[in-house]
């Protein structure tokens, strides 16, 4: 893209207002880098769905890399403290503030992040209505295994992750959500997908094998960057509990089993290693879910100059929102 287009694409940003920019695919593909080169060509800002990146102090294991966003403004980073469990619930929530926010500006909006659930919550327009707390049925559930709750829930509702099913709580949790929404079908009514129209979903897409390879010198980068440092000062200043930490999984549940002595060093790097391969693997299962469930994910090459990136995003938001308006 030359100078000139450049330009007029910074001219024409406002055009763009409408149009709800969505950078996804897998980790280690350069996503922010993406999203961020777009935000700037058009004026926006970028709402981040990382589902581990809205911990505060929780930096190097996150990738949050803040300096690439230069004077972009971004949302929904360190927006809570480290060992906090974040809902899905509450991201929609944040999520929508920051929407209308940065749209009530007149300002387009991108999100960017390889959370699946997250992106595909929001891009199909699903809310999850509050629902209160049902202090019959817990009396009626207490006592019951998490393996027991785990079945009861999978007669009322679909598991597509475990963060339903990650404790007697949660599971509980979600048993008390599913049964108000039978007895209110009007509020189940909104957890049905209700796409949203604006949404253009850019997937930034790389082969296999230079993804396993930039996985491997990421892990090492940060590593020397000052991971197990950052682990310590949460466990040590910040007095997180190391199984709050191991939660998190990846980065830190198993830097967090070698700073209190679970693993070597040597074992910690290559099952780390391994697990953000196979989590790569998980996040690209889920996209091609994503696409078989009906959201359309246009996937360009990782490879491709900043500035053809971007032109190739606006060229596809213009014609496919152009075309839209035609019919």
């Amino acid at each position: 893209m030359k100078n000139c287009l450049y330009n007029s694409y910074i001219v024409k940003g406002m055009e763009y207002k409408d149009v709800f920019f969505v950078v996804t695919g897998p980790t280690a593909t350069g996503k922010t880098a993406r999203a961020v080169h777009l935000a700037k060509a058009i004026g926006g800002e970028i709402i981040s769905a990382d589902s581990r990146q809205i911990y505060r102090g929780m930096d190097i294991g996150t990738g949050k890399d803040l300096a690439e966003y230069g004077d972009v403004p971004y949302h929904l980073i360190d927006i809570r403290p480290a060992g906090y469990r974040y809902s899905l619930y509450e991201f929609l929530e944040d999520f929508e503030r920051a929407y209308d926010d940065i749209r009530g500006r007149g300002k387009p909006v991108i999100m960017c992040g390889g959370t699946g659930m997250y992106v595909e919550t929001v891009v199909k327009g699903i809310k999850l209505p509050p629902v209160p707390r049902n202090e019959a049925l817990r009396a009626e559930l207490a006592g019951k295994s998490l393996e027991e709750l785990t079945a009861l829930l999978k007669t009322m509702k679909t598991l597509r992750n475990n963060s339903d099913i990650d404790t007697v709580a949660r599971a509980t949790r979600a048993i008390e959500i599913c049964r108000y929404y039978e007895q209110h079908p009007e509020l189940k009514a909104l957890t049905e997908p209700h796409p949203m129209e604006n949404a253009l979903v850019i997937g930034v897409e790389v082969d296999r094998d230079t993804r396993r390879e930039r996985i491997s010198q990421r892990l090492r980068a940060r590593l020397d960057e000052g991971m197990i440092d950052e682990v310590r000062r949460l466990i040590n200043d910040e007095g997180i509990a190391p199984e709050d930490l191991i939660y998190y999984g990846l980065e830190y549940k198993f830097v967090t089993q070698y700073v209190i002595g679970q693993l070597t060093e040597e074992e910690m790097f290559r099952q780390l290693e391994i697990a953000i391969h196979q989590f790569a693997k998980r996040q690209m299962t889920w996209f091609r879910g994503m696409e078989k469930r009906g959201t359309p994910i246009h996937w360009l090459s990782s490879t491709l100059p900043p500035d053809d990136f971007t032109a190739h995003i606006l060229t596809l938001a213009d014609t496919h929102f152009s075309d839209n308006k035609d019919n």
